[in-house]
């Protein structure tokens, strides 16, 4: 599943992490070192997204084991949901993101990335690729959930990486 769901959905990776990947790349070297650099890149996006489908998939088995425990989450729970809830009928209501949310990561233009250079920084911003608000990728962990323990959990989303990362 998760390796189709990958595959399915390579064509919108292209066309939404495309771009960003290949500056990303670019960025890091030249000639050898851009090589060198994509494959970094890749790996780390790849090993983050197996460490994500591990602790999506532990964590939820963990939860199961603690029964009377979860009780005690649901409040939590509830007002996650109320904030994204709440978050959607700002986006809906405004047609646009809240500043606060715009800003996220924002460099300022008299400030270099001087941590992304070479192989090293491309294999950093893969490894940052797992927090991107992709719905794709949230739904694969979701299906990461699913699996029966951490190493399941981590698998799936080895798949799922291997089959999106053709975009």
């Amino acid at each position: 599943t998760a390796l189709l769901m990958g595959l399915a959905g390579a064509p919108h990776c292209a066309a939404m992490c495309g771009a960003a990947c290949t500056g990303i790349v670019r960025s890091c070297g030249g000639g050898v070192a851009q090589e060198a650099s994509q494959i970094s890149f890749h790996a780390a996006r790849l090993a983050s997204y197996a460490v994500g489908g591990a602790l999506a998939a532990g964590s939820v088995s963990w939860l199961a084991t603690q029964g009377a425990q979860v009780a005690i989450l649901r409040p939590l729970w509830t007002l996650l949901q109320v904030a994204a809830f709440a978050l959607g009928l700002w986006l809906l209501i405004r047609g646009r993101q809240p500043a606060w949310i715009d800003n996220i990561g924002r460099a300022r233009p008299d400030r270099k990335v001087i941590w992304l250079q070479g192989p090293a920084g491309a294999a950093a911003a893969g490894s940052m690729w797992l927090a991107l608000p992709c719905g794709l990728l949230q739904s694969a962990l979701v299906v990461a959930a699913l699996g029966s323990g951490p190493i399941e959990g981590a698998t799936l989303m080895g798949l799922f990486a291997a089959g999106s990362g053709l975009g």
